[in-house]
């Protein structure tokens, strides 16, 4: 079984790297925009560092538009440092991207930059590269508002600000981190993702409500464990389908079955039933396992997710929504006001959500709105968004950024060679495409 096991990992390996030098290859014959570093007054100001494979790719998409928000006061640019992702965001992101392999590269594009502020929006262990330039001011942008325990790590310390959702957030940082000013090192920036259009990829049948169901992933450790996919979702899904009353739009975590291969199965059964129920059903039954999330808000008439940067996503609409409880007895559950707010719907009672579902909908949650306050601030049309960007706007200039910029050249370490391709190099940036 070792033997076995070894042998996989080698192979998978090998996999690994032949796809990354096919990559680098593609790169050197048709991305050379890639290596585009502007002068002059184009120089670019905020960088978005993404050091990830592309299958956390969710975690930098919402923030798309937001972003792009910001390019008339400041040009910005996505950093990466894997050949797959640069070429794959180069695709479908609507900022420039660059390619830094190596960190010989990652100097050369900082020292020829005006970079005042790197944004962040996951906890990669690469982002310790780019945060040891002191002039930037190194920001944490997470990807969604969670209860989760991943929103007090103590690895937030290392930013100079944190951009949270509301007071809610300020709130869970002062009680679980030492030593960290809160009302100093964040700014409350709302949910900018709200403010943005989403198309929608469905007609649907609006004379019957629709049920989002949006299970979270795994996790990669038990205190994560929020998942709802193996220990609710056949239950869930068979309630919803029998009483053939409500529209169905199932959209599991991107992640699903990264750490546990039974949770991906689980979820695939769960697309094959659906996909055999659409076949017959006079209602609109949607697996979704696109990259585009957010229509889903507007689409849907109540959600059903796990404790998850989806519920607080949700919960800005104002909708009705359940959170499913943990069956995992390790799974870390905060006290927040969301989790004693929101119904919870355990395993035991999974099979009976139809009439949760009716009830909920025929029923007015005063509650709600102050909820929403708390974790999000002001959600009115636009508000998120102008937050964010006067959040950012502050910290513009605000670094201690040397306005010397020292001479470019292509790292020495690098096995990607572009003839002419130095970062100095002038090389027309891509033009924007759509997200």
């Amino acid at each position: 079984m070792k033997v076995l096991k070894s042998w996989n990992r080698a192979a998978n390996f090998a996999k690994r790297r032949l796809s990354m030098r096919r990559s680098q290859k593609a790169i050197a014959q048709n991305a050379a925009e890639l290596f585009h570093a502007p002068t002059g007054d184009d120089r670019y100001r905020v960088a978005v560092y993404f050091a990830d494979e592309m299958v956390n790719a969710y975690q930098i998409r919402q923030w798309y538009e937001p972003l792009s928000a910001l390019t008339q006061d400041a040009p910005t640019v996505v950093i990466t440092r894997k050949p797959g992702t640069a070429l794959a965001l180069r695709e479908e992101c609507p900022l420039p991207v660059f390619y830094a392999p190596t960190i010989g590269d990652l100097e050369a594009l900082v020292s020829s930059q005006a970079f005042d502020i790197v944004f962040y929006v996951n906890q990669n262990i690469q982002n310790f590269q780019m945060m040891r330039f002191n002039n930037p001011n190194h920001v944490f942008l997470c990807h969604g508002e969670s209860d989760k325990s991943y929103m007090w790590t103590n690895q937030l310390k290392a930013y100079d600000f944190v951009f949270s959702a509301g007071q809610a957030a300020r709130d869970r940082l002062a009680e679980h981190l030492h030593n960290f000013d809160v009302e100093q090192r964040t700014k409350l920036v709302g949910r900018p993702q709200i403010d943005v259009s989403y198309p929608s990829p469905l007609k649907l049948d609006n004379s019957r409500p629709t049920i989002l169901y949006a299970p979270t992933w795994e996790g990669d450790r038990p205190t994560m464990h929020y998942g709802s996919a193996m220990s609710h979702g056949d239950k869930l899904i068979e309630a919803l389908l029998a009483n053939e009353q409500f529209n169905i739009i199932f959209r599991p975590h991107p992640r699903s079955g990264a750490s546990s291969p039974a949770y991906g199965q689980a979820v695939r059964q769960l697309k094959i039933r659906l996909e055999q129920a659409a076949k017959t059903s006079s209602a609109v039954i949607y697996f979704d396992d696109s990259s585009n999330w957010g229509w889903q808000w507007t689409a849907a008439d109540l959600c059903i997710t796990d404790i998850s940067a989806a519920a607080y996503d949700f919960l800005a609409t104002g909708k009705p929504l359940f959170l499913t409880k943990p069956s995992s007895q390790g799974a870390e559950i905060a006290n927040s006001r969301a989790l004693s707010q929101i119904p919870a719907l355990s395993t035991g009672h999974a099979s009976n959500v139809a009439e949760y579902i009716n009830e909920a909908l025929q029923s007015k949650n005063d509650d709600t709105k102050d909820l929403v306050n708390y974790y999000f601030g002001d959600i009115t049309p636009g508000a998120s968004l102008a937050r964010f960007v006067s959040a950012t706007k502050e910290l513009l200039g605000s670094s201690h950024q040397d306005s010397t910029v020292l001479p470019v050249a292509p790292s020495a370490d690098t096995d990607l060679t572009i003839a002419g391709s130095g970062l100095a190099a002038p090389c027309p940036v891509h033009p924007r495409r759509a997200a």
